[in-house]
């Protein structure tokens, strides 16, 4: 039998929620091949414009145990810094996960900076249990948003 299950975690910068949605979520795929080649040989959209529906591919070294990651957009509002995404193939899919989403969601913090709201679901295939897997998803998506942070504070200029 399948098993569907969820995290959520929550990321605080320094970085107002514009700024971070726009590098950190919108425009990663530009982003990721800079601030991590170690972790993203490549990126770049597979199709669409970046609006709902749109696919954009990830291709990775050898740091991550798998080579590439496909995701498209279901759902998206720019104004409220909110996006939601499917994994549609790599990543796990087809080997260990039989679907996977991410809600993305970041919120204006009183000190002007911002916190990242994230919540996975995912729904494991039949006899896959879930180790260490959920840390490690944990952890590669804050340090995507603190290099995304790093990358403005250095840069005060983007993304504005």
């Amino acid at each position: 039998m399948a098993f569907t299950d969820s995290w959520t975690h929550e990321i605080e910068s320094p970085v107002a929620a514009s700024r971070l949605f726009r590098a950190g979520v919108m425009d990663w795929h530009t982003l990721a091949p800079k601030l991590a080649p170690h972790i993203v040989a490549s990126a770049h959209p597979v199709e669409g414009e970046g609006g709902i529906g749109s696919v954009r591919q990830f291709n990775f070294t050898s740091a991550m145990p798998f080579s590439l990651m496909k995701e498209r957009l279901e759902f998206i509002d720019a104004d409220k810094w909110e996006c939601k995404s499917t994994l549609i193939e790599g990543g796990g899919i087809g080997t260990a996960i039989e679907t996977a989403t991410s809600h993305i969601k970041v919120e204006a913090a009183a000190n002007g900076g911002s916190v990242v709201k994230v919540e996975s679901t995912y729904k494991l295939l039949p006899g896959v249990e879930v180790n260490d897997e959920i840390t490690k998803a944990k952890e590669s998506v804050t340090a995507i948003f603190k290099a995304a942070e790093a990358y403005l504070v250095a840069n005060p200029d983007a993304y504005n």
